[in-house]
């Protein structure tokens, strides 16, 4: 069960003019189930996305990578197979549904982004999704749905909206994303789609979708594991106002964002077996880099986030961890540590008067901070992450059966 994660209310999702949404029960891995989504867009449409640095990047990533380049007509994702590790074989078979799509949308095969999550090293049935194609082409599709039809080994859709006033009118921003395992920047078997009917520039619109990547997508990490398939896409109508001012596009640019770190938080919330939502954060570094460095090591240690499932308060492990982040320099005998408002460490050492039911108490609770402070410079990074359970080992023992 997800932390502190309801199912997303169909009412609070707005819908995006200009984008028109459509499902079908494909049965790509198992039958009766939501797991085919079409996106058309609105002639004029802006599309920028950031994608998985994982070299073992799959077929969909490399054609939506190279389709981006043109005017795109829709996407399509499909659930239940990853389509990565396939090959020149899966190259082709990405590019056969992108085909049959563009038949049905009068368009090129070109521009039509593909994206896919799964499992990795199977074919993708073309067949199945072709056939699937005709229900979902009937379009009327809610963002509920749409969230829903993107999910694997999530519990709960993932899904948000935003209404921000720009100087031209109100803007709608509303996004979906999955994501339970499998996730560690860059990107977090992540798939994010954000879309606005605001008017946004493609250059403008690349920069918005980098920037707001991370410092939010980038910043989820649930075990560590870089998917070969992660996608973020920012959609841009131009049904609506424009966003061509500095201002207006602050403030897009701040919508999208809240909406982007939702997202990602919900992921975490979801994650494989979660019991406990962490954040980490570490401050008073010299750089950003060196502080997203020792958190990503709190943040990864299979030591650390189990005693976060026990409620364990063994924190020497978090200390540990700091000390083999790969900060050299790093004068352990001014590290102070937090759980929550509870210092537990004090110039590296325990802090003489924490005590142990303290920090218990504080772990116990279903979500909770963890702060280091390096007292050596300005910088600082917030990570989310979560508890390593028995649940996550057994999702994952049984991912395929």
């Amino acid at each position: 069960m997800a932390v502190n994660l309801p199912p997303p209310d169909p009412k609070s999702l707005y819908p995006v003019p200009g984008v028109e949404l459509g499902i079908a029960m494909a049965g790509i891995k198992k039958p009766n189930r939501k797991d085919l989504l079409v996106l058309r867009l609105a002639p004029g449409a802006a599309v920028a996305g950031v994608f998985t640095l994982n070299r073992f990047c799959a077929a969909p990533v490399l054609l939506a990578k190279k389709h981006l380049k043109n005017s795109v007509k829709a996407l399509v994702v499909n659930t239940g197979n990853a389509n990565a590790g396939t090959g020149k074989d899966g190259l082709a078979r990405a590019l056969s549904i992108c085909s049959a799509l563009a038949k049905s949308l009068d368009c090129k095969p070109q521009q039509i982004l593909p994206f896919s999550t799964g499992v990795i090293m199977e074919p993708l049935p073309v067949e199945r999704i072709v056939n699937g194609l005709p229900a979902a082409l009937r379009f009327g599709a809610s963002w509920a749905d749409a969230a829903e039809a993107i999910m694997t080994t999530d519990t709960v859709a993932k899904a948000c909206s935003r209404k921000v006033k720009l100087s031209g009118g109100v803007a709608t921003v509303t996004g979906i994303a999955k994501g339970a395992g499998m996730i560690r920047p860059d990107m977090a078997t992540m798939l994010g789609f954000v879309a606005t009917d605001a008017k946004v520039a493609q250059k403008a619109l690349q920069s918005i979708v980098k920037r707001v990547a991370d410092k939010s997508f980038n910043c989820a990490t649930v075990d560590g594991d870089t998917s070969t398939n992660d996608s973020f896409m920012l959609i841009a109508t131009g049904k609506g106002p424009s966003a061509s001012s500095v201002k207006d596009l602050a403030i897009l640019q701040n919508a999208i964002l809240e909406a982007s770190q939702f997202l990602a938080q919900a992921i975490i919330r979801d994650g494989e077996g979660a019991t406990k939502f962490v954040t980490v954060t570490v401050e008073r570094g010299r750089s950003e880099a060196e502080c997203r460095k020792i958190a990503y090591a709190i943040a990864h240690s299979p030591l650390v986030k189990t005693a976060f499932f026990a409620s364990d308060p063994n924190l020497g492990r978090i200390l540990a961890a700091i000390g083999y982040a790969g900060v050299k320099d790093l004068d352990t005998s001014k590290v102070d540590l937090y759980i929550d408002d509870v210092r537990v460490a004090r110039s590296g050492g325990r802090d003489v008067d924490y005590r142990e039911e303290q920090g218990a108490r504080a772990m116990k609770k279903p979500e909770f901070t963890v702060r280091a402070l390096l007292n050596r410079g300005k910088a600082a990074a917030t990570l989310w992450t979560c508890d390593l359970s028995f649940d996550y080992v057994k999702i994952n023992a049984e991912y395929r059966t």
